[in-house]
């Protein structure tokens, strides 16, 4: 972390609750979420926003995660691609699966839903000026309602603000999302190598 930031034995009050919801998930506070306290004041802004995007999403955890995972690519956050890569693996059913996701998700043996939400998930992540109306048609015509394609917009662009400033104030993955083979390792580093 390049930024001083609150240690989990100095957190107190709505940061001590955040820090210790968190460990008592996944064993450890991430680097995604101290980053925050460098401005104490956001962390619980962030954290009530991120949930409550992820707590109305009106798609899929497995939507989630393969969103997310294109946004990340095209922000070059490595973190996030290593974060979520693991994640869907479970989803996916191997990390073979994953990886070409990855590589080109237009090759990868996707559904045409999964294809056309994951194209205008990139679109998002790399330039949304240029998304027009014909993007939503062609979602519309696949069978997304407003409130899931504005779901998937929300969930690509979130990835991309919290995705740069990760990178921008020195958070990096855990060692339990850094995967030991390498082949994975190296298609999920789009960005920073760890």
């Amino acid at each position: 972390m390049f930024l001083h930031t609150i240690a989990e034995e100095d957190a107190t009050g709505r940061i001590a609750e955040i820090y210790g919801k968190q460990k008592s998930q996944l064993g450890f506070v991430m680097a995604a979420t101290q980053c925050f306290t460098a401005r104490p004041d956001l962390l619980p802004i962030y954290t009530d926003f991120s949930d409550r995007i992820r707590s109305g999403f009106s798609l899929g955890l497995r939507e989630w995660r393969l969103i997310t995972l294109i946004a990340a690519k095209h922000t070059r956050s490595t973190y996030c691609s290593y974060v979520y890569g693991k994640q869907l693996i479970g989803d996916l059913g191997s990390k073979e699966a994953v990886m070409a996701v990855q590589r080109d998700f237009r090759t990868a043996g996707l559904s045409e839903k999964d294809l056309e939400m994951l194209t205008y998930a990139e679109k998002v992540a790399q330039d949304s000026s240029q998304v027009t109306q014909a993007d939503i048609d062609r979602l519309r015509a696949v069978g997304f309602t407003d409130r899931e394609i504005c779901d998937i917009a929300l969930c690509a662009a979130f990835r991309c603000f919290v995705s740069r400033f990760f990178d921008a104030v020195g958070a990096g993955p855990e060692s339990s999302y850094i995967d030991s083979d390498e082949d994975f390792r190296s298609v999920m580093t789009v960005g920073k190598v760890y």
